[in-house]
């Protein structure tokens, strides 16, 4: 490799947190187990004023493996007096402060102060913060007669009440007794579904024809809902919008947002008919809680519009906007729309980089958003008057991976951040300043477990582009170290400087390994252009950057021993394990495959979401047959010879589980050494705490298996 190969080589990043020391050499190494029962920090949400913040941590049962939440409180204005623990009498979730003050949250608990009324599903309840953090009795707010309750939020003034949950489109009210019967096609258990229903499942659901996420708004009314409540996409459906807000299959609350005087809401839909499965057109609609149709704001764009963010002056709108049709990884600009006279403009048009968040400040001066930005996730400064971008340094050393923004006045903010080495934990900068922790959830237990390193590196990739990488390793590790080629997903993702409770670098690292992951053409954070090379190129570039990768990595760190390698992958790292093992196959020993694409022309006609293959293949697989073919796993099976592990979910609606067998029934004719691991009940992710501690030692099984042999008995 050249000297230039080389170029812009990182200094070592400590992966455990700043205060984990070296323990030497008797920290044990972080386990499965431990990534299981990691206990996890959910984002942080704030008082009206700024000074209060709630925040929920899951923990789970080291012996059964079962999970469970708990909620604590701190104030902002004094954290070095730690949090406190809230008992809200029961589980709760979805936590948020009202403007009086008081705790509202979702339970399915029973309603103690009315005997007839049992628990079973979500309802809204309400409960008094006093000093100290502790909590008055419950009282309930919301209930609709067996209707569960997914989500709300208040309005700015406290008046009004927004909830929303599945709901037949045709249904007045907030829940009918036909809701979710819709399918049902007669006294069998069939559904039945036509082709102008659309979307017929959506990522490890079914759907149910006329039925949607609808929200609904109504007036509270010393302290309970009152009246039917308005629907935000219009009482009468000839009239109004058919679509689901929240948006399906991974919108949440960021779908829906109160004007700051209360007077009406902002939200996202789709139009679900025939065409949604092949349209990204998420769109923001005005609502006056008149229960007449909404105003769609952003007709004029046919591609992706989301996150509605009003100033809290109430004159501006902002949000987040991509430019082509059909293309759910094109870059998300930053829009800001005058609401005195409907004018927007694309506030960072000009900055080459896709924001996934946003928040004004209290005074409405500034707008601070979050961005992928080599291997990084930092937070940016945005003047909404010029659009200057500036980087925020808020963390010693690397950003790492920052989320959960909340702008607080006086200059303050509020986030979680987390990186390779740690999970999430809470942050508070002042001034704009560096950030100190606020919480120390997971931080003290992995700083007694053996500290792993990773070091960023660059290199020329394909078209002799800069292409970056990461390598982390055990810090004390001599070699010669098994190396792990570790193959993002998406594609237009990254193995960016961020936790994972599933493909986890550290715990891989821990076990033995070199983990070397490239962020190739097609990766997220180094402008749109890179991000757009892997269109209809998903076995050329891609697979060049890998290669040259996993060179520069091996010359850069000696102790690394690249003739004893295995390549893993999952989604679009599944298909390059697949590509690999028909294109590169006496590089590795052994292979992991998880819920990979196999067979395109399948592949095309089994998921449901078409906008995806036809953007990155070129149209539909009649369109575009040759390009599918080309980059096709599948015809190049004759040259498969590598030991491979294939794992997939029965939920699997994205990438069809299908695949996996059709992969695996390969490896059976052709005598190659190979196991399957089928999960019934889990997705395209594996999200279960026995499932995960399954899938680990199942791989790391696997691993050992091919790259440390046991020596033979004496």
């Amino acid at each position: 490799m050249t000297k230039s190969h080389a170029l812009l080589f990182a200094a070592a990043l400590l992966a455990a947190p700043a205060t984990a020391h070296d323990h030497g050499p008797a920290a044990p190494p972080m386990q499965a187990q431990d990534l299981v029962t990691m206990p996890r920090l959910g984002a942080a949400v704030t008082s009206p004023d700024g000074q209060l913040a709630i925040y929920r941590v899951t923990r789970t049962d080291a012996e059964t493996l079962a999970r469970s939440g708990e909620w604590f409180l701190i104030d902002l204005a004094d954290p070095e007096a730690g949090s406190t623990k809230l008992d809200l009498g029961g589980d709760a979730s979805d936590l948020a402060f009202g403007p009086d003050g008081a705790l509202y949250f979702l339970s399915d608990r029973a309603d103690t102060a009315d005997a007839s009324s049992g628990g079973g599903y979500a309802r809204l309840w309400r409960a008094e913060l006093h000093a100290g953090g502790a909590t008055g009795e419950a009282s309930m707010v919301a209930d609709f007669a067996g209707t569960a309750i997914d989500g709300f939020k208040l309005s700015p003034d406290g008046k009004r009440l927004a909830v929303w949950a599945p709901i037949a489109r045709d249904c007045p009210h907030f829940g009918c007794e036909g809701d979710g019967k819709a399918h049902l096609s007669g006294p069998g258990t069939g559904r039945l579904y036509d082709t102008a229903d659309g979307f017929v499942r959506h990522w490890d659901r079914w759907t149910t024809p006329g039925t949607f996420n609808r929200v609904f708004v109504f007036d509270l009314t010393d302290g309970k809902v009152a009246g039917d409540g308005a629907p935000l996409d219009g009482r009468d459906p000839a009239t109004g919008l058919t679509g689901n807000t929240p948006t399906m299959p991974f919108g949440g609350a960021e779908d829906i947002a109160w004007a700051p005087d209360g007077s009406g809401v902002y939200f996202v839909a789709r139009v679900a008919d025939a065409a949604e499965p092949r349209s990204t057109d998420l769109d923001i609609y005005w609502s006056d809680l008149s229960g007449a149709a909404p105003v769609e704001l952003t007709e004029a764009n046919l591609a992706h519009d989301s996150a509605p963010t009003p100033s809290p002056d109430g004159r501006w709108l902002a949000y987040l906007a991509m430019e082509r049709p059909t293309y759910e990884a094109d870059r998300l600009v930053i829009q800001l729309r005058d609401l005195r006279t409907g004018k927007t403009r694309a506030l960072t048009q000009e900055f080459d980089r896709s924001f996934d968040s946003i928040a004004w400040t209290p005074d409405s001066r500034w707008i601070v958003a979050t961005a992928g930005d080599v291997l990084d996730t930092p937070a940016f400064r945005i003047d909404p008057r010029t659009g200057t971008v500036e980087r925020l340094d808020l963390m010693a050393g690397n950003e790492a991976h920052i989320s959960g923004v909340t702008a607080l006045s006086g200059g303050r903010l509020l986030f979680t951040r987390d990186s390779i080495g740690a999970p999430h934990e809470l942050y508070l900068s002042k001034d704009w300043k560096q950030a100190h922790p606020l919480t120390d959830i997971a931080m003290s237990r992995m700083g007694q477990l053996a500290t792993t390193v990773t070091s960023r590196f660059s290199f020329a990739g394909a078209n002799g582009d800069t292409v970056w990488g990461q390598i982390t390793r055990l810090e004390k590790q001599e070699g010669p170290i098994p190396a792990i080629l570790y193959i993002h997903g998406g594609p237009q993702g990254s193995f960016n400087d961020g936790w994972s409770s599933r493909w986890n670098p550290r715990v891989l690292a821990s076990q033995g390994y070199a983990v070397i992951s490239v962020d190739f053409h097609g990766s997220t954070g180094y402008g749109q252009a890179f991000t757009d090379a892997i269109n209809r190129d998903w076995g050329g570039k891609p697979f060049e950057d890998l290669q040259l990768g996993l060179a520069a990595a091996l010359a850069l760190d000696p102790q690394i021993d690249g003739s004893n390698a295995c390549a893993m992958g999952a989604s679009y790292g599944g298909y390059m394990v697949n590509w690999i093992a028909g294109q590169w196959p006496d590089r590795f020993k052994c292979l992991v495959q998880h819920d990979g694409l196999f067979e395109m022309r399948s592949f095309y006609f089994a998921t449901e979401e078409l906008w995806f293959p036809r953007w990155d293949f070129g149209g539909s697989y009649s369109e575009a047959s040759e390009t599918y073919e080309k980059w096709n796993p599948a015809n190049h099976v004759d040259k498969w010879q590598t030991p491979m592990l294939v794992v997939t979910g029965e939920k699997d609606f994205r990438v069809p589980y299908t695949q996996g067998i059709q992969s695996f029934t390969v490896l059976q004719e052709r005598g190659i050494p190979a196991q399957l691991l089928v999960f019934p009940d889990e997705n395209h992710w594996v999200l279960g705490a026995k499932n995960s501690l399954q899938w680990h030692n199942t791989v790391f099984d696997w691993l050992a298996r091919w790259l440390k042999p046991q020596a033979p008995a004496k």
